[in-house]
């Protein structure tokens, strides 16, 4: 056990927090020994704070329910602990901004969940299948924080997952403009239907902020690294909606696609079957074998048969077919707290570990 490395949770008890631990439980690179949130929650056991509030469908891991949980805003303390942190803190985004650069100033690389730091222009936002190359801008924020070890990487918008990947298999195709509209989990604000009755057969057509991170993030990961910062790619342009659908895991996307270079049906398919990544070359312990599959059926995916695909970290695809006013036209499905939220972020993690940059302390 001593071989691993020592994680903190930071928000441990918060949703996403939740599924940190879940998922960590008997990785075979990290083990979950420090678990911080707010003052309210710290010096409870781990089992004592969340009480009630597990909202995982597997037990709470016998490993973490007698961790006694620290305070979060005590940096150093928590940091001296650990070495290294899962970032799900429920703070404004300039709190979460100022308390990541914090840890990381301890010399703690901050694995984040948090959009705060998304659009930080040394701070790499990575799906590691597509743009494993961005961890490289780390240099250059640890000379801007003064750190030799210290940094804050983020993993994206859970909503985007479902397309991203996509429309970079076909990039040889030169996609040019895209229209989406995702079809959003409760789960994704936090929320399950005991919480959040009102949802239950109902659609709610807007989501704050959820559009613009829709359209402008995918830009920013296929983006490259320019004097010490990464410039988001120009193409291609993306337009969205999002919708909250009385769904609890699972972010559906609706994409309509034009190429300047256009494929056949069949050659779109293989590029989806076929492509992997870093994560897949490395066999990192959270990737799926297989990122995208594609789903012949003209029902599918379904949320209730296809989101725990590759334990809830595969891509699943499907009703491909030539459009009328694009190209074509694709569903696409992620599983949103798994790959687009937690496991998206361990996955990071385990990336960084093997790049060399999360060490033992």
């Amino acid at each position: 056990m001593s071989e691993k490395l020592k994680v903190g949770i930071l928000g441990g008890t918060g949703m996403v927090g939740q599924r940190f631990i879940s998922l960590l439980e008997n990785h075979p690179w990290f083990e979950v020994t420090t678990i911080a949130a707010s003052p309210r929650s710290a010096g409870k056991t781990y089992e004592e704070a969340v009480g009630g509030r597990w909202k995982m469908d597997t037990p709470m891991p016998e490993a973490v329910k007698g961790l006694v949980v620290m305070n979060v805003n005590e940096v150093e303390a928590v940091a001296s602990q650990v070495d290294f942190v899962f970032s799900a803190v429920d703070m404004t985004k300039d709190e979460i901004k100022k308390i990541e650069e914090a840890y990381a100033r301890t010399e703690t690389p901050v694995v984040s969940n948090n959009s705060a730091h998304r659009w930080t222009p040394d701070v790499p936002m990575v799906i590691p299948e597509i743009n494993p190359q961005h961890m490289k801008v780390i240099e250059y924020q640890k000379k801007r924080l003064g750190t030799k070890r210290g940094f804050v990487a983020v993993k994206p918008n859970c909503s985007i997952q479902s397309y991203a990947p996509v429309l970079t298999a076909w990039k040889e195709f030169e996609p040019y403009e895209v229209v989406a509209t995702t079809y959003q989990a409760i789960s994704g604000a936090g929320k399950t239907f005991q919480d959040w009755p009102e949802m239950v057969g109902n659609i709610i057509p807007y989501i704050g902020g959820e559009e613009e991170k829709s359209e402008k993030e995918p830009l920013r990961i296929w983006g490259s690294i320019q004097d010490g910062v990464i410039v988001p790619a120009q193409f291609p342009v993306i337009t969205c909606q999002c919708i909250r659908v009385p769904v609890l895991n699972g972010h559906t996307a609706a994409v309509f696609v034009k190429f300047k270079k256009k494929p056949s049906k069949e050659q779109l398919i293989e590029k989806l079957v076929s492509f992997s990544g870093e994560p897949q070359r490395l066999g990192l312990p959270s990737a799926p074998k297989q990122f995208i599959q594609y789903l012949e059926e003209e029902n599918r995916p379904q949320v209730a048969l296809d989101v725990d695909y590759e334990k809830g970290m595969g891509i699943s695809v499907g009703r491909l077919r030539e459009d009328t006013v694009y190209d074509y036209k694709f569903v696409g499905l992620s599983h949103n707290t798994v790959r687009g939220a937690a496991g998206g972020a361990i996955l990071c993690a385990e990336l960084l570990k093997a790049q060399g940059y999360i060490t033992k302390r």
